[in-house]
């Protein structure tokens, strides 16, 4: 009998496939190949589509299903994640095609969030590049690396815009604009799944947190979230839409509840907005066990009830909760469910697995020669170098004290400057830091093991300052120390939120005591968030914000502090004087006492701190220095059919070549909603040699001047505008415009 099936299934996908002719579109013949099989499906054997289980290579949850090599041979799992390399996918694919009754293959997702064995920065380290070009090659050469080793899917792009420090996740996002955001989420879409899914080294992209996760109360992980559905949709929701735009297949539900309704119960998220409004055709996946845990947010009585509203929610594979396999056909059987939804979940699903090309070659992935060659090549060791040095952004240059010269006595401090686990930061995914050399290696080799001291000094946690005489003793031998100072690498992604943003345990108090020398003291940081630099950037003649930089990390620091790269990045997030003034973000909106007020108590501010930000949204220092000249407009007046230019003037009146992120924004001075006082519309990433001008234009059009109306229809009002022109948001050059109507 099951060979019978067996080939019935193989004549009907043959079958299909030769009769091409009569089938009118690519899309249909797809449909007609998914609705063959889905007809061929016992009820649990579609329920089992739905199923997805983790493996036991990998934990990345609380809890560990066993038994999974069985379900898949029984057809009640068709989906693994976190298992990889050629030979093990190819173990268990081997049981899902040949040992099962219908041969479905396996979808294996993992998470390859910012590199898989080649690891980049951190993404909210690769977004500071502003380089859509080195981003979209970075998800390119972890798709690579990934499809060799056996994946086929991937849980990234993070499309969660957040404002919020303390929340560990910004880590694994695109920092807190939704513009910038957007164009980076289509960047890593593209980069992951290429031109054609088919392609044996394309990977399918998965959209996540679904929807506005990036927005915890108190910074929480997976606390509630609670806003108006306008800043909903003009702020969190564009880099998702960006993504699905893109052409992502699948989508990841949240942890959070959004209006009352937890993300993975949402109908109105998943079905309404997702599906009706943003036209998604992929499948829904939850987050880790995200059904099972609306018991816990108090919306369903049980896990019986919470598969029930998942399902009619619009969720179509279950992550490792086991709801669907437990209570599915029950629920069917029992008239509760109907079966239709079920095989549309599972239409879906198939869909993407023909797309992948996995049915005509469900071992395309699990070539280990290819794995061999391709994991960890050369030219993708130089693409990570090259990302990381993009990504670092330099705060603080006082007195030119960086680049450091060849050949100076350095002395390196810090327990971050020997480690290479840290240089991987959070979801690091396969990458071996045993195979990479920490900072303090790189500057050795670079700059000649007589003109290096190192000492730890003391650890990156805790209270030891043992080592501080020795530190302080050796700094005194040297012409400039090098500090390395940050979070562990652990305090930052999943689970891990913070009440402080200080830089933790003693570093900052040995920092205190290095001062004292009077020698120039530089800090480089390594964090996954913005940090509160009050104490440090009165302390450190320079600071050079490395984040965590990947496999090539330590080499790419050591090219960046002396001078081999001129650093070009800019924050994307807003590094606050304070925790008190968090959430603090460019695109805030006036108030009806604003600070330029004459009024000296009554107006919107601190008593014991200013309002700006220590480090604004797109800010960061070159070695070179870049002027701007006045704004120039082809027009003062936009009509609802045309468009204006605006034009600066940038020039590098330093001595040195270097690269400007020229920065544009917007103003709509009065609307029937209060509007931001600036938000980012366009950007332009230069290369200047020293001594070099170019002008830079932006085309300003009336859609981008859209937003929800007080009716909450979507689109433009005419009106008055400002536009800025700079190097990072708060310093800019500003003119007027008006938009009309005719």
């Amino acid at each position: 009998m099951k060979k019978y099936i067996f080939t019935s299934l193989l004549f009907v996908l043959i079958f299909t496939s030769c009769n091409k002719s009569n089938i009118s579109s690519t899309e249909e013949r797809l449909d007609q190949r998914v609705d063959s099989v889905i007809k061929l499906m016992t009820l649990e054997e579609k329920i089992g589509q739905m199923v997805l289980y983790t493996s036991d290579w990998d934990v990345t949850g609380p809890t560990l299903k066993s038994g999974y090599l069985d379900d898949i041979r029984s057809g009640n799992c068709g989906n693994i994640f976190n298992a990889h390399t050629a030979k093990y996918t190819r173990k268990l694919q081997k049981i899902a095609v040949e040992e099962s009754r219908l041969g479905i293959p396996l979808l294996f997702g993992y998470d390859v969030i910012h590199g898989h064995k080649t690891i980049f920065p951190i993404s909210l380290g690769e977004s500071a590049s502003w380089d859509m070009v080195a981003i979209e090659k970075s998800a390119r050469v972890s798709a690579i690396e990934a499809a060799a080793s056996g994946i086929n899917w991937t849980f990234a792009p993070m499309c969660d815009i957040s404002v919020e420090p303390r929340w560990g996740r910004v880590s694994e996002g695109a920092g807190e604009d939704p513009y910038l955001g957007s164009l980076i989420a289509v960047a890593r879409v593209h980069g992951f799944q290429g031109n054609d899914l088919s392609d044996s080294l394309s990977i399918l992209a998965c959209v996540k947190h679904f929807a506005a996760y990036g927005a915890p109360l108190a910074g929480r992980d997976y606390n509630t979230v609670d806003m108006s559905k306008r800043v909903f949709l003009d702020t969190y929701l564009p880099p998702y839409k960006a993504a699905i735009d893109a052409g992502a297949m699948s989508v990841m539900s949240s942890f959070n509840e959004l209006d009352g309704i937890p993300a993975s119960g949402s109908k109105y998220l998943l079905t309404d907005l997702l599906r009706t409004e943003l036209g998604f055709k992929g499948f829904v996946v939850t987050d880790y066990t995200s059904i099972n845990e609306m018991v816990n947010h108090g919306i369903v009585a049980n896990e019986v009830d919470a598969g029930l509203l998942a399902i009619k929610a619009g969720v179509d594979m279950d992550m490792q909760g086991e709801v669907y396999f437990k209570y599915l056909k029950n629920q069917v059987n029992e008239g509760l469910l109907d079966v239709k939804l079920i095989d549309e979940s599972v239409r879906r699903i198939l869909k993407v697995k023909f797309m992948l090309d996995l049915f005509d070659d469900p071992y395309k992935y699990c070539n280990e020669e290819r794995e061999k060659r391709l994991v960890y090549a050369p030219e993708h060791l130089e693409a990570a170098l090259d990302v990381a040095k993009k990504s670092m952004v330099l705060l603080k240059n006082e007195n030119n004290v960086l680049p450091l010269q060849k050949g100076e006595k350095i002395v390196v401090i810090g327990e971050l400057a020997a480690s290479t686990r840290d240089l991987l930061g959070s979801w690091k995914a396969a990458g071996d830091w045993d195979f990479m050399k920490s900072t303090i290696d790189e500057i050795k080799l670079y700059n000649g093991e007589s003109n290096v001291i190192y000492t730890e000094g003391c650890k990156k946690m805790g209270e030891d300052r043992s080592g501080f005489p020795a530190a302080i003793a050796l700094a005194r031998r040297a012409d400039k120390i090098v500090m390395v100072i940050g979070e562990d690498w652990e305090w930052s992604g999943e689970a891990a939120s913070r009440t402080s943003i200080k830089i933790p345990g003693v570093q900052t108090e040995l920092l205190e005591k290095l001062k004292t020398l009077n020698k120039p003291v530089i800090v480089v940081l390594m964090n996954g968030r913005p940090l509160d630099l009050s104490k440090e950037s009165t302390l450190a003649d320079a600071i050079l914000e490395a984040w965590y930089p990947g496999t090539m990390g330590g080499k790419a620091i050591t090219q960046v502090l002396f001078g081999d790269y001129n650093p070009s990045g800019k924050l994307t997030m807003t590094f606050p004087r304070t925790l008190g003034q968090v959430p603090i973000f460019y695109y805030e909106k006036n108030t009806g006492r604003p600070l330029y007020l004459e009024n000296p108590k009554y107006k919107s501010r601190y008593i014991d701190c200013p309002n700006d930000p220590l480090y604004p949204f797109g800010f960061g220092l070159s070695y070179s220095t870049f002027v701007y000249s006045d704004i120039k407009l082809s027009t003062s007046e936009l009509t609802e059919n045309g468009n204006l230019e605006a034009s600066v003037n940038v020039t590098n009146t330093g001595g040195v070549d270097g690269e400007e992120v020229v920065q544009c924004y917007i103003r709509d001075l009065v609307g029937s909603v209060t509007r931001p006082v600036k938000e980012l519309k366009g950007f332009e990433k230069i290369y200047l040699k020293a001594g070099e001008s170019k002008v830079i234009t932006f085309k300003i059009t009336p859609d981008m001047l859209a937003f929800h109306r007080l009716d909450m229809t979507y689109g433009t009002e005419p009106g008055d505008f400002k536009l800025f022109i700079g190097g990072n948001s708060r310093d800019v050059k500003e003119t007027n415009f008006a938009l009309s109507v005719q």
